[in-house]
């Protein structure tokens, strides 16, 4: 072979090489994984209880009050969630008052919308445990709960992903009982926070988003809401790491001549249990994007403001025992709520229910719930751009 022939012979072979190689190249960018563009495909499993990449709160952009969420966004995307109050569902302490056919009907009603949402969540008032000394003096109007561990799978079955802990009933049993609740829901893979000096936020993943938790609470065992400047805090570290900001808040005064919300700081039984308007608002102004509240014990009005919905109170819900049910105390609404993206609220819909004494929350066709938040949310709150329909569907009113 002489030495031109040779010389294109390898030129040759060098163009057919490098066209190999591009195309094995574009091959691979075609087959990336979507875990290089910054989101777990974990479906909707428990993110872990790390903290992710804080940023300081300097490196946080605002605009005229509201901070601007700094994490990814899928444009295309729509979350729908279901918020409910209380949940104890039977106590051991001081005697046994636990539900009907042990427990396994508890959430025979509302399990399917609870499933069926991308994210659930409530308040666990009360403590997951066997044993334990109560840190209370119960009376009349003193109670202590304990519920048995063995009821733990029924909260996961029902669909939960997330529950506040802050709440009065949470230290019942102590460190103790608190450490068990927590070993619970861990075990569960549900999302959990709100008690002081432990766990500050959780985060759960759904659609390759990450939906942040906060909880607070009025006692000093939990991580108070009375407390402006620990809100703020927690509220702007959050805020960057997650797509949609969950603030969960047990508070106010309790009982069914507690329904309206007053203007201005709530005292029961000479508790501070918070500003609760300037409470949601200021989380929402810091970057929440979802509010809603518990501790009432009857619901209350919902709101919405710059886009973001709130929730003031959703009252007991799975509470079939060692709490009154007597009249708008039994009502039990599920909040299921829509917001796109960037967490805001798109629609919603009130499904009533009515506890009954050892059972749980079983449907109510006459819609008493939402029609009570739909007349509470009338005479108090103005402009609260929400229209809220007899059967409990909900609409902006800017949408209309």
């Amino acid at each position: 072979m002489d030495i031109m022939h040779a010389g294109m012979l390898a030129h040759d072979v060098l163009n057919k090489l490098r066209i190999f190689l591009a195309i094995v190249l574009v091959g691979s960018s075609l087959g990336c994984s979507s875990e290089t563009r910054g989101f777990s495909r974990s479906g909707d499993s428990f993110s872990g209880r790390e903290e992710r990449g804080a940023r300081s709160e300097d490196s946080l952009i605002a605009d005229s009050n509201r901070v601007a969420p700094t994490a990814q966004h899928h444009s295309n995307d729509t979350l729908t969630f279901a918020f409910v109050g209380d949940i104890m569902m039977g106590t051991t302490f001081p005697s046994r008052q636990l539900p009907e056919n042990g427990g396994k009907d508890l959430f025979r009603d509302v399990k399917d919308i609870l499933q069926q949402a991308d994210i659930a969540a409530g308040n666990l008032e009360g403590t997951l445990c066997d044993g334990g000394t109560t840190t209370k003096k119960v009376s009349s109007i003193c109670y202590a709960f304990r519920t048995p561990t063995s009821y733990s799978h029924y909260l996961k079955e029902a669909g939960f992903d997330f529950l506040s802990m802050a709440n009065n009933h949470a230290h019942d049993f102590g460190l103790e009982g608190i450490r068990s609740t927590e070993r619970q829901l861990d075990t569960l893979g549900i999302g959990r926070c709100g008690i002081a000096g432990r766990q500050e936020f959780s985060i759960v993943e759904h659609k390759g988003m990450k939906i942040g938790f906060c909880a607070f609470g009025h006692n000093s065992y939990t991580i108070m809401h009375t407390d402006t400047a620990t809100v703020g805090r927690l509220v702007r570290k959050l805020r960057p790491q997650v797509d949609i900001l969950v603030v969960s808040f047990h508070g106010g005064a309790e009982g069914a001549k507690a329904s309206h919300l007053p203007q201005g700081k709530e005292l029961f039984l000479g508790e501070n249990r918070g500003n609760l308007r300037q409470l949601v608002h200021q989380c929402i102004d810091l970057g929440a994007d979802i509010v809603y509240g518990h501790g009432p014990h009857v619901p209350r009005c919902m709101e919405l403001y710059k886009g973001k919905v709130i929730a003031y109170s959703l009252g007991n819900f799975c509470t079939p025992r060692s709490v009154s049910l007597k009249g708008i105390s039994g009502y039990a609404p599920l909040l299921e709520v829509k917001v796109d993206a960037k967490g805001n609220f798109i629609d919603g819909q009130i499904h009533s229910f009515i506890q009954q004494p050892g059972v749980g929350p079983r449907s109510d066709s006459q819609h008493r719930a939402a029609q009570l938040i739909r007349d509470l949310t009338a005479s108090d709150i103005r402009n609260s751009n929400l229209s809220i329909s007899s059967d409990g569907k909900i609409i902006r009113k800017d949408k209309e």
